[in-house]
C-alpha cells in the first residue's frame, strides 16, 4: 500500500516514467504503484451510488470536485467499467432530435473534449465525424428535421448528398445498385470516438484522489427504506436509510442508482416502479487492417453502424435485440444480419473475418429518453433507462446528478427526464434520433 499512498499524494496526475523505468518494470516484473485505492469497509457514508461503471464514477467525481462532497462510496457486483461502460463501442455525437436532447449531449461532448485535460489521462478521444445515412425519402425528410433542430441549438450538423458521402467515406457504395442505395445523410463533424476505458480509469482514479471509496465484488441486495406507503415500509413517502450488500449494511441518506440493464431490478428494491423493458445490444469488432474509413456511419434503414479503431478493427453494432431478457450471449441470427447489412454499405470489406462479438444490457424507456433526478422516495435518485446511448451521456450526467444531489434542486438540463412525465404525457421522443442507438 506504501505504493498507493505515494500515488495518492502526487494527486490527481499520474506518475511520468522515463523509458529506462519501463524498461526497468518489463524486465525485473517489479509491481507498478496501484491507480487507486482498495479502501477499508465502513458502515456510514453520505452518498452511496449503485454502479461503478461511467455515470456512478462521474456523478462520484463532480460530487466531490464541484460540491466538495468526498464521503461517498460506489458499490459494484463485479469490477469498474465491467458493465455497459466496458461493452458500448465508444461513439459520442450532439446531433439529437429534440432540443432537450440537443443540449443535455452537447455539454457532454464539451466535458469530453476537454477530459484529456481535466482528468489527465490520454482518453484517446478522436473528432472523425458523424455521418447518419438516409435511404428513403421519408429518412431525408428526418435528417433535414434534425438538421434544423441542431442549427438552432448551435450545433455543427447539415444534409449532405451522396457525393458528399462519398468524400467522407471512400468505402461506401453511392450506385443504385443496393437494394437501400444512399440518398443522402446528416453529417456532425463534432462527433467521434473514443477509448472508453480510458474515460472509466480516468473517473475512478479522479474520484479515488478526491476520498470516494470504490468498493468493487460488492453486490447490493436491498435499499432500505422506511416510512413509505407500500409493503415494508418502502415506495411513495417513504426515506432511505442506506442499503444492504453482499458485505454488509451501508448507511447513508442518498442512495443513487447509476446501474445499466439492472436499473428496474434495483429501483424496484426502495419499492420505486420504473418503466423500463431490458434488451441485450450486441457488438462485434473485425481484423485490424489498414484504416480506411475516416468517419463513423450509421444507417437506421439498414439497422447498422461501424467505425474503424486507430487499431484498424471495424467495429459494428445494430439495434437492440428484440426479445426482453437478461442474457448477455452472442447470436448467430446478430452476426448473419450484421453481415448483410454491412456489405450492402461496403461490398469491399466481404474477404475481412470477424474475430469477437458480446452482448450489454440495454434498460429502454418509452420515449428513447432516460429517467434523472428525484423519485417518491426521500434520498433515492436515479439515472438510468439510457438505452443504447448512455457512455455519450456519462460525463453530463455524473455533473447534473451531483449538483442535483448536492443542491437538492433539478439542474435545467435535466429537468425533461424526470420520472413523472410518465403521469403527466410530457414525453421526450429521442427514437427517430437513436433508432439504431448510435
Amino acid at each position: 500500500m506504501t505504493a498507493a499512498r505515494d500515488l495518492l499524494k502526487r494527486g490527481n496526475k499520474p506518475a511520468r516514467y522515463s523509458a529506462a523505468t519501463l524498461a526497468k518494470h518489463g524486465l525485473t516484473g517489479e509491481i507498478w504503484p496501484r491507480v487507486w485505492r482498495e479502501p477499508e469497509w465502513k458502515s456510514t457514508y453520505d452518498v452511496v451510488i449503485i454502479g461503478g461503471g461511467v455515470h456512478g464514477l462521474a456523478t462520484a467525481y463532480y460530487l466531490a470536485t464541484n460540491h466538495g462532497i468526498t464521503n461517498v462510496a460506489v458499490v459494484d457486483k463485479g469490477y469498474l467499467g465491467g458493465g455497459g461502460s466496458g461493452r458500448n463501442t465508444a461513439i459520442v455525437r450532439s446531433n439529437y432530435l429534440t432540443p432537450e436532447g440537443v443540449a443535455f449531449y452537447d455539454r457532454s461532448l464539451t466535458l469530453y473534449n476537454s477530459m484529456a485535460a481535466d482528468l489527465n489521462i490520454n482518453v484517446m478521444f478522436s473528432e472523425r465525424g458523424h455521418m447518419t445515412l438516409a435511404h428513403t425519402d421519408g429518412a431525408l425528410r428526418t435528417m433535414h428535421w434534425r438538421a434544423e433542430v441542431n442549427k438552432l441549438q448551435g450545433i455543427d450538423s447539415s444534409v449532405i448528398g451522396p457525393e458528399d458521402v462519398k468524400k467522407n467515406a471512400p468505402s461506401l457504395d453511392i450506385s443504385s445498385h443496393p437494394r437501400y442505395p444512399i440518398l443522402g445523410a446528416l453529417f456532425h463533424p463534432p462527433g467521434g470516438i473514443i477509448r472508453h476505458d480510458a474515460v472509466v480509469w480516468g473517473y475512478a482514479r479522479g474520484a479515488d484522489h478526491h476520498g470516494v471509496d470504490m468498493h468493487q465484488k460488492t453486490e447490493v441486495l436491498d435499499i432500505l427504506v422506511e416510512g413509505g406507503e407500500g409493503p415494508e415500509g418502502k415506495g411513495r413517502g417513504g426515506k432511505v436509510k442506506g442499503v444492504r450488500t453482499s458485505r454488509g449494511d451501508i448507511h447513508a441518506p442518498i442512495v443513487v442508482n447509476c446501474t445499466a440493464g439492472w436499473g428496474s431490478l434495483i429501483s424496484n428494491m426502495a419499492g420505486v416502479k420504473l418503466p423500463l423493458t431490458t434488451h441485450p445490444l450486441e457488438a462485434a469488432v473485425t481484423e485490424p487492417v489498414k484504416v480506411f474509413l475516416p468517419t463513423v456511419v450509421v444507417s437506421g434503414s439498414l439497422h447498422v453502424y461501424v467505425s474503424q479503431t486507430d487499431r484498424g478493427e471495424l467495429v459494428f453494432g445494430a439495434s437492440v435485440d428484440p426479445l426482453n431478457t437478461y442474457s448477455m450471449r452472442g447470436s448467430l441470427a446478430f452476426t448473419e444480419e450484421l453481415a448483410g447489412h454491412i456489405l450492402e454499405l461496403m461490398p469491399g470489406i466481404g474477404k475481412m473475418r470477424l474475430l469477437r462479438q458480446w452482448a450489454g444490457l440495454c434498460d429502454m424507456t418509452p420515449d428513447y429518453s432516460p429517467i434523472m433526478g428525484f423519485t417518491p422516495v426521500e434520498g433515492h435518485f436515479t439515472d438510468v433507462g439510457w438505452g443504447t446511448y448512455g457512455f455519450k451521456a456519462g460525463p453530463v450526467s455524473g455533473e447534473t446528478m451531483a449538483e442535483c444531489i448536492a443542491t437538492q434542486r433539478t439542474p435545467k438540463l435535466i429537468a425533461p427526464f424526470n420520472l413523472e412525465r410518465f403521469s403527466t404525457g410530457e414525453l421526450v421522443g429521442e427514437k427517430g434520433a437513436a433508432a439504431v442507438g448510435h
